[in-house]
């Protein structure tokens, strides 16, 4: 019940709403969803004209503009008609100042006239203008599925009044079931609920989707990465930790032996050359006449030892 509290609010976003479900009239009135729904609709109308193999092409998008009337208008009906669900709430609400309005009512402008004149309007000239040249005749349909295909201007605009009229009986349609169930309360949408639970449940759960997502893609990706863990962790952590294991345990042999058996026979030849050297030193004394007697006794042992040897 909004409108009464609000409503520059509540009749912005009426245009709004007409604008986005695309209730202009084909041919007189066009409003911003000239665009956002005829144009679409009338494109692919054309492409479907020219290959009735994908009429769902066409019919999708008629389904959609009648869903898009029906949720907006519900949203329209929801909160600025009927009686308040909430009165305190209700009894505080005011409309928003200039500072919002003023926004809401040059949106409001647009969103009703930017479209004016169609196919000969000032904003689908601009649009049209900046599209590479050889659109406007047309892409052929290529061998490839995967390449571009596009209807020329020519066959969009042959049936874009056809297209417009169905894509506005579909959001009029959309329009009127959301009347019937929010605007004019005709039929309780609490009774739909209870006599259609499981439908309910479906669409509002938004078709399990969630659910199923989680099953075919969570869990799996769960299950594997929980074995890559154990993986990770039995079979490469432990790989890794015996590998640093043995090589610490062959470093400590390693240090061992270096320290036991190289290093101690280099001091053992060490400590050996030492103490020769140290009894050596006794030798040594440095006097002229000591080191003259030993040259002597050398030499008479020599001889003695010739003489011993080679006695003849």
């Amino acid at each position: 019940g909004l409108i009464k509290k609000m409503p520059i609010t509540g009749i912005a976003m009426l245009v709004g709403v007409i604008a986005i479900s695309g209730l202009g009239i084909p041919g007189l009135i066009y409003f911003s969803g000239y665009y956002s729904k005829d144009a679409i609709v009338a494109t692919s109308l054309a492409f479907t004209k020219a290959n009735p193999g994908h009429l769902l092409l066409f019919v999708m998008p008629l389904i959609t503009a009648g869903i898009t009337s029906f949720y907006m208008f519900r949203l329209w009906f929801y909160t600025f008609i009927g009686k308040p669900r909430d009165k305190h709430v209700y009894d505080h609400c005011h409309e928003s100042p200039k500072v919002m309005t003023g926004p809401l009512i040059a949106l409001s402008i647009l969103a009703a006239f930017c479209a004016v004149g169609g196919e000969q309007g000032f904003l689908y000239k601009m649009l049209t203008h900046s599209e590479p040249g050889h659109v406007e005749a047309g892409v052929a349909t290529p061998a490839v599925a995967t390449a571009l295909s596009l209807p020329s201007h020519a066959a969009i605009h042959e049936v874009h009044f056809t297209a417009g009229t169905c894509a506005f009986i579909a959001a009029l349609a959309g329009m009127a079931l959301a009347w019937v169930f929010y605007g004019g309360a005709l039929v309780d949408p609490g009774q739909i609920k209870k006599q259609m639970s499981g439908l309910h449940s479906f669409l509002i759960n938004k078709w399990h989707f969630d659910e199923l997502y989680d099953f075919m893609f969570m869990r799996p990706m769960h299950i594997v990465g929980s074995w890559c863990t154990k993986f990770d962790q039995k079979f490469l952590d432990g790989t890794l930790h015996g590998l640093a294991s043995g090589t610490v345990k062959i470093s400590n042999w390693d240090r061992a032996f270096d320290e036991k058996f190289v290093d101690g026979m280099v001091n053992l030849v060490g400590t050996a050359t030492t103490k020769v050297g140290h009894s050596f030193r006794v030798l040594q004394t440095g006097k002229l006449r000591q080191y003259v007697m030993f040259i002597a006794v050398g030499v008479l042992a020599l001889f003695v030892l010739l003489f011993a040897v080679f006695p003849k």
